[in-house]
């Protein structure tokens, strides 16, 4: 009983200072969830995510993947996601674009601007370090 009380408490912390959940960590694995139900869900893959950024706080995460088969033979393009956590699980609230000149994807300079605006409860240590 020691040792979940000891992850459960890691997992409040990193949630609470806006670290990123380490492997392993129930947290990481539950946003991760998340994700990957979404992506069944749209594009019918079942997939894994090699993590390249994860930050969470306060109900929030921000989280930018290389999706891949499970078996690791098929890599697809980068997966970048906010998602809130409700009724105690993780969803996809914004699965952002990556075309290239488009001001509404990912790398446009008033993309995570405008994604504060159109969600202003999200901490600002959840968004990419940029």
């Amino acid at each position: 009983v020691m040792l979940m009380l000891v992850g459960s408490s890691a997992a409040l912390q990193a949630a609470e200072s806006g670290l990123t959940p380490p492997p392993g960590d129930p947290l990481r694995a539950q946003v991760l969830e998340g994700l990957r139900r979404e992506m069944a869900r749209t594009h019918g893959l079942e997939l894994i995510f090699v993590v390249e950024e994860l930050n969470v706080k306060d109900g929030w995460a921000w989280v930018a993947t290389e999706p891949q088969s499970p078996d690791g033979t098929n890599r697809y393009e980068p997966v970048s996601a906010l998602l809130q956590q409700r009724g105690g699980a993780w969803r996809v609230v914004e699965m952002p674009c990556t075309e290239v000149d488009n001001p509404e994807c990912l790398g446009e300079a008033g993309y995570f601007k405008r994604l504060r605006a159109r969600y202003p409860s999200i901490p600002v240590e959840v968004l990419p370090r940029r």
